[in-house]
């Protein structure tokens, strides 16, 4: 690699690898802190900013292929540091705020809609939330939003964040949103991927919400929970960073400010369906989309394609096999999906989400760093690596139904 010219603007040790340099940064020798790398590319398949190992990540591609250890070659180390995405506009100021965001000892939640999922991750949060300072409610049965108020208070244990009814005007006074409302949730007896029925009916419940953190200058995260999780999270960010007129300006939440909360709860059914089989899956996986396209392997590397296959239909189904019971299937997701696998995060624990990668918000293991999501890239067996391709690939030909 040939010497690298580094520059020194507001602090920040800046180095460019494509990307813009700001108006008053100024030639400097490289400092004792991390290097921010300046990259140019579409924001509309690439991330506002991520962590930086070593050179692949400046040039690699940013698709489901940084899951796969086998396809990242031998590269030359780096600076530890992160990249920006020049070609979002103030894209430096806008991870700093982030970065101060996540840095706040005690979190502020907004949680949006207490139906049943979201009156159960309410109540999730609330018992195991230890390091949340607050968890503001809120939804259109103001009654709702009292009752859980006032019996969540009521809980004695250990120190708790406390219950506070979030006005409409403040909802983004807050460190995460918690997106959980919905409509049109098929009723019992519904057929196919339930999931995907919501579509249309979410998109456009939550542009209100991706427009209202947009003209709030949201910092935080964005979390989208309610179904189908992928897409929404991808309706989030486009709906976000429309103008008045509805070009795109790119002004509103950076990709890695939004995640999809889905995968966990598939992950904890495919461990129950591999205990029914009785078979022995200690480095189980999940990946890609919150519904029909999920892969589920029994192993990243001893990959078994007849086993794997069945614990990913068991699992997809798991969902019908409580409705045929007569009951909506909320309580695993709400806490699995929700509750758990946000908390890991706020605890900079690997996580499961899904995390902006090549256009599409895909489900995978991750780390939330102040630098951006940290993908979590392993060794893939060639037929496993092919599935989560196809799975992928299947997402971005859905990207005409996020774009209405």
């Amino acid at each position: 690699m040939k010497k690298l010219q580094y520059f020194e603007y507001e602090g920040l040790t800046l180095a460019s690898a494509g990307g813009r340099l700001p108006q008053g940064s100024r030639p400097a020798e490289r400092g004792e802190g991390p290097v921010c790398w300046l990259v140019e590319r579409d924001p509309m398949t690439s991330r506002g900013f991520f962590p930086v190992r070593d050179a692949r990540d400046l040039t690699g591609p940013e698709h489901w292929t940084r899951l796969d250890a086998n396809r990242l070659d031998p590269a030359e180390p780096l600076p530890a540091g992160f990249a920006v995405n020049t070609a979002f506009p103030d894209v430096l100021a806008r991870q700093r705020r982030f970065q101060q965001c996540l840095a706040r000892p005690q979190k502020r939640l907004t949680l949006v809609g207490l139906g049943d999922v979201g009156g159960q991750l309410l109540t999730a949060l609330k018992l195991l939330g230890t390091e949340l300072e607050e968890i503001g409610v809120y939804d259109p049965n103001e009654a709702l939003c009292r009752r859980y108020a006032l019996e969540l208070d009521q809980i004695l244990d250990r120190p708790l964040p406390r219950i506070v009814i979030r006005p409409a005007e403040a909802l983004f006074d807050c460190e995460l949103f918690l997106f959980t409302a919905s409509r049109g949730v098929p009723p019992l007896g519904s057929r196919g991927d339930v999931r995907m029925l919501q579509l249309e009916q979410n998109r456009e419940m939550l542009k209100h919400y991706s427009r209202q953190a947009r003209e709030a200058g949201f910092s935080g995260l964005f979390c989208q929970i309610s179904d189908p999780v992928d897409q929404l999270a991808r309706c989030v960010f486009l709906q976000s960073n429309r103008d008045e007129n509805g070009r795109f300006d790119f002004r509103g939440l950076l990709p890695e400010q939004i995640a999809g909360f889905g995968l966990g709860v598939m992950m904890a059914r495919a461990a129950h369906m591999a205990r029914r089989l009785g078979a022995d899956c200690p480095r189980l996986r999940v990946y890609g989309p919150h519904g029909a396209d999920l892969v589920v392997a029994n192993d990243p590397e001893g990959y078994d394609p007849v086993l794997s296959q069945e614990l990913t239909r068991r699992t997809v189904g798991a969902n019908l096999e409580v409705r045929e019971l007569g009951f909506k299937p909320y309580i695993a997701p709400a806490i699995s999906s929700a509750a758990l696998s946000i908390l890991a995060l706020l605890r900079g624990e690997p996580f499961l989400g899904a995390v902006p990668m090549g256009g599409v918000y895909f489900g995978c293991r991750g780390r939330l760093t102040g630098w951006g999501q940290e993908l979590v890239a392993e060794p893939l067996h060639p037929e496993l690596a092919a599935r989560i391709e196809a799975a992928w690939s299947r997402l971005k030909e859905a990207e005409p139904q996020c774009l209405v």
